[in-house]
């Protein structure tokens, strides 16, 4: 019951957004890097700061730590929606927003220097790949419920690493923001308010799931956008572009802008692929070793992304 009444809350709230959206002119034009066509309202994204809110207005004691940081990358991320902001304004605040969830979970404790290094690595890497894979309608919301419902699972039937409460808020206000997105004429994007927030918030029980287990494999929750978000800014940079440009190389966009095939149907590709590997990783958690698991899942993806270059030659597109 009380699940469904956050769900009436969140669907309220996000109303009010179009309203607000609506009277400040705070849209999305198309331009010729877009996957859209058409001005649409931006920052419908914001729906998952507040749930976070009122996830936060329950256990404040508990919740202080994360809910600091998801309002500061919230806050500079809607700014940067409304007026860019230069990057590294925005860095220096996930730095500072990703530090304290460390000291939450008691990074700076517990690792060592280098592993905390490459914890920063991996942190801020996710938030940039979340914010890169947002292109196109549903993509956001859909992978975000394939996560949130993996974390959910293992939670319940693996390891119980956190309040059950805590994934399924993200998991509402994701199903909210899909009513309005997941179309073919999307009624709001997730803006970067959207996406940086929803990664802070993955971030978070990724991390503090993989303190807990002592095991890295729970970071193949994320195989498919990684893959994509990581092969797409070695092709950029090959090509000698600016990585922090905009752009229409990473795979789903030649399938949905160079191909025509439906947002929607690129978008549930990309999730029922996650499901799939997320369903393995549980599978063999316990019985493949880590190493072995991430080459079996990471090789494929590869290879499958490497059908790019293919599409591309086909279609003899001007990648410049």
């Amino acid at each position: 019951m009380i699940y469904t009444i956050i769900f009436l809350i969140l669907f309220i709230i996000e109303l009010l957004y179009f309203k607000v959206a609506d009277r400040f002119n705070i849209i999305d034009k198309p331009n010729l890097r877009s996957s859209h066509t058409e001005i649409t309202l931006r920052g419908g994204g914001i729906i998952f700061w507040f749930a976070a809110l009122l996830y936060f207005a329950q256990n404040i004691p508990y919740n202080y730590f994360f809910f600091t940081g998801i309002t500061l990358v919230t806050l500079v991320s809607f700014w940067d929606d409304i007026q860019s902001l230069s990057t590294k304004i925005r860095i220096s605040v996930h730095f500072l927003a990703i530090s304290l969830i460390f000291y939450d979970l008691g990074v700076f404790v517990n690792l060592h220097p280098i592993a905390i290094v490459l914890a920063y690595i991996f942190a801020i890497g996710i938030i940039n790949a979340y914010n890169f894979m947002d292109g196109i309608n549903g993509i956001t919301g859909l992978y975000t419920l394939v996560v949130m419902g993996s974390l959910w699972y293992v939670n319940k039937n693996v390891q119980l690493f956190t309040d059950a409460s805590f994934i399924i808020y993200a998991m509402l206000a994701s199903m909210v923001f899909l009513f309005f997105n997941y179309r073919k004429k999307a009624k709001c994007f997730a803006g970067d308010v959207g996406s940086i927030a929803i990664a802070f918030w993955v971030i978070f029980l990724i991390l503090k799931l993989i303190l807990l287990t002592n095991s890295i494999i729970w970071l193949l929750f994320l195989a498919v956008y990684g893959v994509d978000a990581i092969c797409t800014i070695l092709h950029r940079l090959y090509l000698k572009q600016n990585i922090f440009e905009a752009h229409r190389l990473h795979f789903y966009q030649i399938l949905s802008n160079e191909y025509k095939i439906q947002h929607r149907i690129v978008s549930l590709i990309y999730a029922i692929t996650q499901s799939i590997i997320s369903g393995i990783v549980v599978f063999f958690y316990d019985k493949l070793e880590t190493v072995t698991l991430f080459v079996v899942i990471i090789s494929p993806l590869i290879l499958v992304y490497s059908l790019k270059f293919y599409l591309i030659r086909k279609a003899s597109l001007k990648i410049s």
